[in-house]
């Protein structure tokens, strides 16, 4: 089965060095890299006022690190996230740590409990 990485980035300012850690890895498991964004329809894209440049930044980081990226908008997060990790096969999940602090609404915490034991989430502190 392949083994693919899956990087979820959600603000700019944090998105390399996960991409820079998938990438990384990538090169050790001989897999595929995607780089997703979800964005719910309320927020500004990546945390940025000026959409277009934060699509740029996703693109090129996309290009440096010869990764395919999807960006989805999407009000339903945790589903498409779950969705995008089928599709792709992913094995190996990507995050950054998460500044919730309530069980409830910590993403990491929901992934984990609807991940299959195929795909092993990684954490990045910040």
């Amino acid at each position: 089965m392949a083994k693919n990485i899956m990087v979820a980035v959600t603000q700019q300012k944090t998105c390399d060095r996960l991409i820079r850690y998938g990438h990384e890895l990538k090169e050790d498991i001989k897999g595929e890299l995607y780089i997703i964004h979800v964005a719910h329809y309320e927020f500004k894209f990546l945390g940025n006022t000026e959409e277009g440049e934060a699509l740029d930044y996703l693109y090129e980081k996309a290009l440096e690190y010869g990764a395919n990226l999807t960006v989805v908008r999407s009000n339903h997060v945790l589903d498409t996230l779950l969705d995008l990790v089928d599709k792709n096969n992913i094995s190996h999940l990507i995050l950054g740590q998460s500044q919730e602090t309530e069980e409830g609404s910590n993403m990491v915490n929901m992934l984990k409990g609807r991940l299959s034991k195929k795909t092993e989430i990684i954490v990045i502190p910040s």
